[in-house]
């Protein structure tokens, strides 16, 4: 865990060596914890959400820097209030005393240091919950190490195989390598899905896959490079929610189209997948990015 700091930092494959301990990395982050909200989140996969909510904390920072990115107020590091470690930990256990059925790190790559040390400090004091990491797939080998048996289940990203693609939407053209390396590392450690009596996934590996607008045929090859490697050893979650910012060029100043995503999952079937999460029509429309108000964030003190 000692082999990555903030000074130098080469935590994500930017490597971009800033000493963050005194100005903010490629991915807009410092050496202090940011939170946008920490709160009980409705809009995971239904294996993680379940009735109660997945206990989701929202940093900020991203060293990806998609154009088209949805939470691009916490993305670019802006939204959030700095907590120290000994805050993060009472996160968790607030999360869980609110009837949370894991903890739901989203994006917490740019702390992972901090991250993994609370996370140890948090089961150390008692906590059961799984740990879920919800993260963009552009991560180093000895990241997710970093993390090694802390984490239950990943949900990483695998969001395009094409180099072209990835350099022209994300400025990541190692984009595809780097991810598949980092979902092959996450598999080792998570090498078999287990779901609990309610159905809530409790260990494995669930790898996300957005259709953007245009890039069906990307998606069909990324979806049979992961069934070609790991079968339904794991699970996938296919998406066809993808909302276009305001001032996006063609093709993705639109929707995906009910065509294109059809004929993605028709792909999916045929390759064999079953162990599969799809969105029902009109998904798009229906709002899953929640208010970045540092809800739950800042210890609310009571007199007496």
């Amino acid at each position: 865990m000692d082999t990555i700091s903030y000074d130098n930092c080469t935590i994500c494959p930017r490597r971009c060596g800033a000493d963050r301990t005194k100005t903010p990395g490629f991915c807009g982050a410092t050496d202090r914890i940011k939170v946008a909200r920490a709160a009980l989140h409705m809009w995971e996969e239904p294996c993680l959400s379940g009735e109660r909510g997945a206990g989701t904390v929202f940093f900020s920072g991203c060293q990806l820097g998609c154009v088209y990115c949805q939470n691009r107020a916490i993305s670019h590091g802006e939204a959030g209030a700095e907590i120290t470690r000994e805050r993060l930990v009472e996160i968790f256990f607030e999360l869980a005393e609110k009837g949370a059925h894991n903890i739901d790190l989203v994006t917490p790559d740019c702390y992972i240091p901090d991250v993994a040390r609370a996370i140890r400090e948090a089961k150390d004091n008692g906590l059961a919950l799984p740990l879920v990491c919800n993260c963009s797939g552009y991560e180093t080998v000895e990241a997710i190490k970093t993390l090694g048996g802390l984490i239950d289940v990943w949900m990483p990203d695998l969001k395009y195989l094409d180099e072209d693609i990835a350099q022209k939407y994300s400025a990541a053209p190692d984009y595809p390598e780097v991810a598949k390396a980092a979902v092959d590392a996450m598999v080792v450690l998570r090498p078999e899905c287990v779901f609990d009596e309610d159905g809530m996934m409790i260990k494995g590996v669930l790898v996300r896959h957005l259709l953007l607008p245009g890039c069906l045929e990307d998606s069909r090859n990324a979806l049979k490079y992961l069934y070609s490697r790991y079968g339904n050893g794991i699970w996938y979650s296919i998406m066809s929610q993808y909302t276009p910012p305001d001032g996006m060029e063609r093709p993705l100043d639109r929707r995906v189209t009910s065509r294109e995503y059809d004929a993605l999952i028709d792909f999916a079937c045929g390759l064999g997948i079953e162990n599969a999460f799809i969105q029902e029509g009109g998904a798009a429309e229906e709002s899953f990015i929640p208010q970045f108000d540092c809800e739950g964030v800042i210890p609310r003190h009571t007199d007496g």
